[in-house]
Formats: structure tokens, C-alpha cells, sequence
């Protein structure tokens, strides 16, 4: 099974990716494993992605979407693939489709989390991290048993600077405004499935396998 998971920040994208490939034993993708690669092993695809990267620019869609479908082929996705973080916009999901029709490439499912805007700003303006150890914590619904202080190894608790209500508001105005019209997309050919991702992780995970065809 070929899966694309979409979600919002702090819509616990990925948590439920890494459940997905442990339950399914698929290989989980992310554009930042496939740049790495192509880069790593100097193929054309990769250099030319460097030239743009060194120089502080972007990487054309035709090149990203011809990066995927080559590191694809060179992977072992008997048991399929799950995608996350591509394609970024509606330009790179109809390329990667006409570059996969027709082949075992093709994306049979997409999983999109889902979850109000209230909720998601708590989860994340209430967020803490340590500067030793990278633990992470919440002040609400996880918070650490000594206050400011990591609990593990004493380290000091910092919020990240786009864990704010005006970063968020930002990311997810960017996220909505390139997630949109793909979903658009995928649901005209019928394979989008939503999961309210405002739940426990159990009762998430349980709607996830429903819509992946897990009746468990």
C-alpha cells in the first residue's frame, strides 16, 4: 500500500507516520531522506538539487518530483511506501502522478489529520523543550515534575520561537493555502480519508487503520 499522510502543525503527523510503518512495515519517505540520499550518492538529480541549495534557492518542482520518483525506484517498496512532507503543492502532486501512472509507484491512499485551530494552539504555545537533553514536554497535559527544569537531567526548559500563536497562525495559513487544493486533488479521484485527530492517540490510531483497511 502506497500511503501520502497530510496534517497540520501539531497535528500529530508524526506519530501516527511512525505507526503506520511499524504496523504495515512499509518505508516511511520524507523529502528530506531524498535530497540527503541524492545528494550523498552525487547523482545528477542530486547535484543539480545542490546547485540550487548552495545558492540559497529553491528547488524546482521538476526536479523534486524527478528526485522522488528515482529514489523510489531504487528502494525496496514491496510492501509500499508512506510519504510525508511530499508533494508540498498541488504542481508537484500532478507531476508525481503522471511521472508514477501506470506503475507500482502510484499513491493508493492519503491519509489527512485533521484537527481545530483552538486545539492546536494549545498544543503548541504549551510546549517545552529541554537544552540538554531534547525532552519534550507540556505545560497542560505533560509538564515536567520539576517546573522549569527537565525531570530527566535537570536541563532548563525552553519554548522554540515558532511554538508561538503568531508563528502557528503563520504555518498554518502556509500549510492550508498548498494543502488545500491537494486534497482537492486526491479527493476528485477518491482516495482522501479524513481522521479527526482531535482524540486520544488510541482512538486516532483505531480511525487510522479503519481508513488504511485494518478493521482492528
Amino acid at each position: 500500500m502506497n500511503i501520502l499522510i497530510m496534517g497540520g502543525p501539531g497535528a500529530g503527523k508524526g506519530t501516527v507516520s511512525s505507526k503506520i510503518v511499524n504496523q504495515f512495515k512499509i518505508l516511511h519517505i520524507s523529502t528530506g531522506d531524498i535530497f540527503r540520499s541524492e545528494i550523498s550518492l552525487q547523482t545528477e538529480l542530486g547535484l543539480t538539487a545542490k546547485k540550487y541549495i548552495d545558492q540559497g534557492l529553491l528547488v524546482p518542482d521538476e526536479v523534486t518530483n524527478a528526485m522522488v520518483k528515482s529514489f523510489l525506484e531504487k528502494q525496496d517498496i514491496s510492501n509500499g511506501y508512506l510519504l510525508d512532507g511530499y508533494p508540498r503543492t498541488l504542481a508537484q502532486a500532478e507531476a508525481f502522478d503522471k511521472l508514477v501512472k501506470g506503475t507500482d509507484l502510484e499513491i493508493d491512499k492519503v491519509v489527512a489529520l485533521e484537527i481545530p485551530f483552538d486545539v492546536l494552539s494549545s498544543r503548541i504555545t504549551g510546549r517545552r523543550l529541554c537544552k540538554s537533553c531534547g525532552a519534550i514536554y507540556h505545560i497542560t497535559y505533560s509538564p515536567s515534575k520539576k517546573e522549569a527544569d527537565c525531570e530527566k537531567c535537570d536541563g532548563v526548559l525552553y519554548q522554540r520561537k515558532d511554538d508561538t500563536l503568531e508563528s502557528l497562525e503563520v504555518r498554518l495559513e502556509e500549510y492550508s493555502k498548498n494543502a488545500n487544493p491537494i486534497l482537492t486533488y486526491y479527493s476528485s479521484k477518491g482516495l482522501v480519508s479524513t481522521v479527526d485527530a482531535n482524540q486520544s492517540l488510541e482512538t486516532v490510531w483505531k480511525e487510522t487503520l479503519i481508513v488504511l483497511g485494518e478493521n482492528k
